[in-house]
């Protein structure tokens, strides 16, 4: 199970607490830590945050955007990208680096991709990956290209788990999962508009899915973190207490067999054509 850092990232949290959640991730066993350029402050607290663990972590992030002086998602922009990332997380090099999520056209383009190869090539970047769901997914695990990619995988979100999931193991790439828990739709006994666990909450009422006494949230990171061809799932929390609950649902390893199929199952009946959310 790797942290997800997005939620560090807003200003609406102090900078003790943002340093204590990591701390507390690393005391827990958790080495993978995923971060973005559009995380707010994400990228420099946990620069601040892992002084002196760099050797006991796995830190990965995003680039593409949000670059003074250069176009979005231009091959300049990603090289200026991977510059700032370096800077605001402290290290000489970053094991991970996403292009996060743009669309296949610009994939198919050539000088972002390029532009992400020369960062690795050079020793900035370790391993040249790709963040996105549906058809730039593919052309991603396809193109030989990359050598890992993140996508949205739960119990609500399987569709990939048997098209690029199970491509990109046969090819060996890595596979981070996102959104393990659907932004834990099951708290809601209503629709909850405006909330981004909505559309969750509609696919697991379709479902009708049955946890089978276990809690759901740890129904959902084990089927996630477990799935064949998922390397790590990503938890975002800005709670020590919900950190903690993910680690012990992660340490119990795999699904029984017979619940993970109950959960397979349960997708494969009410699936209307369900896409990866990114």
């Amino acid at each position: 199970m790797g942290f997800g850092a997005g939620r560090i990232g807003g200003d609406d949290l102090a900078d003790a607490e943002a340093d204590a959640l990591v701390r507390r991730a690393l005391d827990l066993g958790v080495t993978l830590f995923d971060s973005a350029r559009s995380y707010g402050r994400s990228e420099e607290r946990l620069g601040r945050a892992l002084r002196g663990q760099r050797g006991r972590v796995v830190l990965s992030t995003k680039v593409g955007y949000g670059i003074p002086g250069h176009e979005d998602w231009s091959g300049p922009c990603v090289t200026a990208g991977v510059d700032a990332a370096l800077a605001r997380l402290a290290t000489d090099v970053i094991d991970v680096v996403h292009l996060h999520s743009c669309p296949v056209d610009v994939l198919r383009r050539g000088d972002v991709v390029e532009a992400l190869g020369a960062a690795v090539r050079a020793g900035k970047v370790r391993v040249a990956a790709y963040s996105g769901e549906g058809e730039p997914l593919g052309w991603a695990v396809a193109s030989g290209l990359f050598g890992s990619v993140q996508l949205s995988v739960n119990a609500c979100d399987q569709r990939a788990l048997w098209t690029e999931v199970a491509e990109a193991s046969r090819r060996g790439l890595g596979v981070l999962a996102k959104r393990p828990l659907a932004n834990a739709p099951w708290r809601f006994a209503e629709r909850p508009a405006g909330d981004d666990a909505a559309p969750y909450w509609e696919r697991l009422s379709a479902m009708g899915l049955d946890p089978g006494g276990l809690p759901w949230d740890e129904l959902f990171l084990r089927f996630a973190a477990f799935a064949p061809g998922v390397s790590s799932a990503l938890v975002g929390t800005r709670s020590a207490a919900h950190l903690e609950a993910a680690v012990r649902a992660a340490a119990k390893g795999p699904l029984p067999a017979e619940v993970a199929e109950s959960v397979r199952a349960a997708f494969r009946r009410a699936d209307a054509g369900w896409t990866g959310r990114i």
